[in-house]
């Protein structure tokens, strides 16, 4: 076991984007650090540099406009990077889909410049804190069998 796949163990350190959301998303992403919900307990801290992320947590839609300044986002991260499509918009679109201004969903996005992407899907509109977690305590169990 490396030095890198051990700290993952214990921590995860997050940098959210918002891709454009409608801020029902970002409104529950935030709840995780009340007390009420405590994500820290699990290690995890929001960063302010995707340099230091080991999660990418994308709340809404991808637009043409984002695209590649996700994709930039991304290539800053250290890997391995587990990103968290965040809502049903940065799942698979929402209700946007057939709006002019889409370009692809956050996946596809991810993986045009990182085939071998690590991208997991927290489903809601928006989605439920606890859904968050469990998606969080996935990632933290997906990256220690790294």
């Amino acid at each position: 076991m490396g030095v890198t796949t051990w700290a993952l163990q214990k921590s995860l350190w997050v940098y959210h984007v918002n891709a454009g959301a409608c801020n029902n998303c970002d409104i529950e992403v935030l709840e995780l650090l009340t007390p009420r919900y405590d994500i820290e307990r699990f290690g995890m801290v929001l960063v302010g540099s995707p340099r230091h992320a080991d999660v990418l947590a994308v709340t809404g839609v991808c637009t043409r406009q984002i695209m590649p300044r996700l994709q930039e986002v991304y290539l800053q991260t250290p890997k391995p990077c587990v990103v968290m499509a965040i809502g049903s918009c940065a799942g698979g679109q929402g209700i946007f889909t057939e709006a002019y201004h889409m370009a692809t969903p956050v996946d596809e996005t991810i993986r045009a410049v990182d085939p071998n992407a690590i991208i997991m899907y927290v489903p809601g509109c928006p989605p439920k804190p606890e859904a968050m977690i469990d998606a969080a305590v996935k990632a933290i169990n997906f990256l220690k069998t790294l």
